[in-house]
Parts: structure tokens; sequence; C-alpha cells
């Protein structure tokens, strides 16, 4: 497994706001850590059940993170960061994950969180398959008064195979190790 991490806080990047919608309106943001059942509104988390067990996991009430996006999908147009694989198809995914609201307003915490879990996933077993944690800017306007600057981490996983269901597969055992990984990461650590 590759992992990597990057931040990407200049002017130009990418800067979410909560609560989100889509132009259209057809996509939106689903507080699904005090509204669980929201889960069942999500297309992605309604099609691929480990997604949706991620998710879950992560907004449960005595989880120390929350959501804010996700998508999932599969393709076949590789880029030269995935060449490294020598596989022609690739099932990825990415959640935008929000730590607790005393550290998403740290800098250092949100630096620390993806450092951390990057060394520990870079022990983890080889496989076809990537994780790259990218630490971005956010606006919350989610509470009364005037909405606060943050940040959050797009958590991005990507799995390489042969076909769909060989990546999936192995996006799937990624995504779980991930999770264990944030598990432990976060047993070890005081609560905030």
């Amino acid at each position: 497994m590759l992992a990597e991490w990057t931040i990407e806080l200049a002017a130009d990047d990418p800067k979410l706001e909560i609560p989100w919608a889509s132009e259209d309106g057809q996509l939106r943001y689903f507080d699904l850590k005090h509204r669980p059942e929201l889960l069942l509104e999500i297309p992605e988390a309604c099609e691929y059940p480990q997604l949706a067990e991620f998710l879950s996991w992560a907004n449960e009430g005595d989880s120390r993170l929350e959501t804010a996006k996700c998508d999932a999908w599969v393709s076949r147009e590789m880029n030269v960061e995935d060449e490294v694989f020598g596989e022609p198809c690739k099932f990825s995914s990415y959640v935008d994950l929000l730590l607790p609201p005393i550290s998403r307003r740290a800098f250092a915490e949100n630096e620390k969180f993806v450092q951390d879990l990057v060394r520990m996933l870079r022990h983890a077993p080889e496989m076809s398959s990537a994780v790259e944690l990218i630490v971005r800017g956010c606006v919350d306007r989610r509470e009364a008064g005037e909405p606060h600057e943050c940040f959050y981490v797009t958590f991005c996983v990507r799995g390489y195979g042969e076909d769909e269901q060989q990546a999936r597969k192995r996006w799937a055992i990624t995504l779980k190790l991930v999770q264990n990984a944030i598990t432990q990461l976060f047993s070890s650590r005081p609560r905030l």
C-alpha cells in the first residue's frame, strides 16, 4: 500500500463549506453524526456497503470523527501515479473527515493526524492500493452566529486490479485497514 499526505491551503485550492449542496440540489450535506438514519440518503453508501460501514463507524456517537462528503467510482483511466501498480483498473473513493470541534480549528492537530496515520499505514502489508490524506480549509456555517474557519481532511483510497472486482476488493481491504489504523491512533491519544 502506498500512503501519502499533503497540504492544500493555497487561495485557489478547494475549500469545503458546511453545509453544502450541489447547484442542482440533488446532492447535499447530511449530518450523519446527529442523524445516522440519513445514511440511506447517500447513493454511494447504498451502492457500496463497505463505504456505508465506514461512514457509519466514523459518525458513531462516541467517534472522534464526523464526515462531510464522499464519493466512489471505478475507472480504467490511469495517470502517472497509478502506473506504478501496473493494473488496468482502479476503484476509488474519498471521504471528507472532520476532527473534533476543538481539533478541527487547529492546523497542527490536522497535520499531526495525517502524518501519524500515514506513518502507521506505511507498515501495512504490500497491496495494489493507495491512500492519500489531504489537509484543506473549511468554513463551518452549522452553528448559530458567525461561520468559523477550520480544517478538514480529504481521505482518498484507491484499489487497483485486473478488473473492477479485484480493484474493488483491494479498495475495501484498504478502507478497513485505514479504519483500524484510525481506531488504534485515537486509542493512544487523550480525548479533546
